[in-house]
């Protein structure tokens, strides 16, 4: 059956769902993964910025307890503690990193090049903009005014402790941006994020799947150092973007581009295929 275009609306993509660090805002999704690695070393337990990128895209209290359970800080843990680690010290870990990451999440949000004009595309397009985050909702609370001084501003935001049914890569948050915008086909929407859970979350709503493999975690650098490199080290940059693309493509996108500034070329090829009769 071929999907009818609205007469009210100029394109048949209804809605485009966003994750934020990473995707919208601080290239690199850089804000989360250092406060993890100090708010762990203030329990004494060293963990790199490959191990707190792992989880990304998760929660930030199951994304605490994925890290407690990476093998070396669980052994790390052990030494540390004698003991063991708990749901009490999953507690007490994410209670020390929540007043670090509203501290420090202000210096990350600068959009990522092209976020802005993409969000006027689409809008200009009538497309509903919804976004779901990660991010607890006390650190939203800071993120969003400022992001929204710079022009990012979605029409709704779901964060990661809202829902009771949890997060990613469950289709929770997603959808609950679809019910928020009354939205009333979800194969006619479009989840966009840098991580794999949040890949996975697209597929799980039953929507066309984005992944981001240049600007977010699974590359991990600033723009600036991203395209020192490109300079520099050509070969490493084509190795680690390649293996970034792969993650995203065994996640489950339908799509994987290097960042948000080339989201219009994939929604305009969604359309032609939602057209067409295609569903994700």
């Amino acid at each position: 059956m071929t999907f009818v275009k609205p007469p009210h609306l100029p394109s048949p993509v209804l809605a485009v769902i966003f994750d934020w660090a990473g995707t919208l805002v601080d290239h690199g999704s850089l804000a989360p993964t250092q406060i993890f690695v100090d708010a762990f070393q203030t329990f004494g337990i060293r963990i790199t910025l490959d191990q707190a990128r792992g989880p990304m895209g998760l929660s930030k209290r199951l994304h605490i307890q994925q890290l407690l359970n990476d093998p070396s800080v669980r052994a790390q843990w052990q030494q540390v503690f004698g003991r063991p680690s708990t749901e009490a010290d999953i507690d007490a870990i994410y209670q020390r990193f929540m007043p670090m990451q509203i501290e420090k999440v202000g210096a990350y949000s600068q959009p990522i090049p092209g976020a802005v004009e993409t969000l006027t595309w689409l809008r200009a397009r009538g497309v509903k903009i919804g976004s779901c985050s990660g991010y607890p909702k006390q650190v939203m609370d800071v993120l969003r005014p400022l992001a929204q001084q710079a022009g990012i501003a979605p029409d709704h935001v779901i964060a990661g402790d809202e829902l009771p049914a949890g997060g990613r890569p469950g289709a929770y948050m997603a959808l609950a941006n679809l019910l928020a915008l009354q939205v009333p086909n979800v194969r006619a929407c479009v989840k966009v994020d840098d991580t794999t859970p949040g890949v996975e979350e697209g597929r799980n709503a039953g929507m066309w799947s984005v992944g981001l493999a240049l600007s977010g975690n699974e590359m991990g650098y600033t723009l600036a150092d991203v395209q020192a490199m490109k300079a520099e080290q050509p070969t490493e940059y084509e190795t680690r973007l390649a293996k970034a693309r792969r993650r995203l493509q065994d996640a489950g996108a339908h799509y994987v581009i290097d960042s948000v500034a080339d989201l219009p070329a994939v929604i305009e090829n969604i359309e032609a295929r939602l057209l067409k009769g295609d569903a994700p």
